[in-house]
């Protein structure tokens, strides 16, 4: 059995499609990184090795053994549509952006990746961590619904509708007979 308590970094305030570009999150709510780092279990913290993860890692460390950040965790690659906003990318290419928001996991945009990619690559960045029973992931939007998506199954469109907010936690065990979701965006 494996407990993953998936946590997402603080705001980055940016409305642009932001995945591998290092822009720095808001920490400045010390009172929700407080009630955080209390919820938290005594569990070893990893993060991808984007800013915004990093810090907001370090905000909520306490105690806990810190492992180094790992750029398997990093938010979904957007290739050309990275730092773009929705209407940007609705305008430069209308029928690849429906197909997108449709099914992203088979759809890429162009130079960026799928879905089905950034599941089987944050599962390839796990692997060696299998050791740990019990795990504080701080990582992004993507990564996690990425994770929703694998325990739940069916539908993309009903994962894709789940909130995920910053600085909130979203729980999945992992044992023999599969995934078990807990807790999901909680703001402890």
């Amino acid at each position: 059995m494996r407990h993953i308590w998936w946590l997402r970094h603080g705001p980055t305030h940016r409305r642009e499609m932001v995945g591998w570009s290092d822009v720095p999150a808001d920490l400045s709510d010390t009172a929700a990184l407080a009630r955080l780092e209390r919820f938290l279990p005594q569990a070893p913290v990893i993060s991808s090795d984007l800013a915004r993860a990093v810090a907001t890692a370090d905000s909520v460390q306490g105690n806990r053994p810190r492992l180094p950040p790992v750029p398997g965790l990093r938010e979904i690659n957007f290739g050309d549509w990275e730092m773009k906003t929705a209407a940007e990318i609705e305008a430069s290419d209308p029928d690849l952006a429906r197909a997108y928001w449709d099914d992203p996991l088979t759809h890429a945009p162009p130079g960026g990746e799928t879905l089905a990619a950034l599941s089987a690559r944050v599962a390839t960045a796990l692997a060696p961590l299998a050791q740990h029973r019990e795990l504080i992931v701080v990582a992004h939007f993507g990564v996690i619904l990425s994770q929703l998506h694998l325990a739940w199954g069916g539908a993309i469109k009903e994962t894709l509708a789940q909130r995920i907010e910053p600085l909130s936690v979203t729980e999945i065990t992992l044992g023999p007979g599969g995934a078990k979701v807990g807790l999901v965006n909680h703001r402890p």
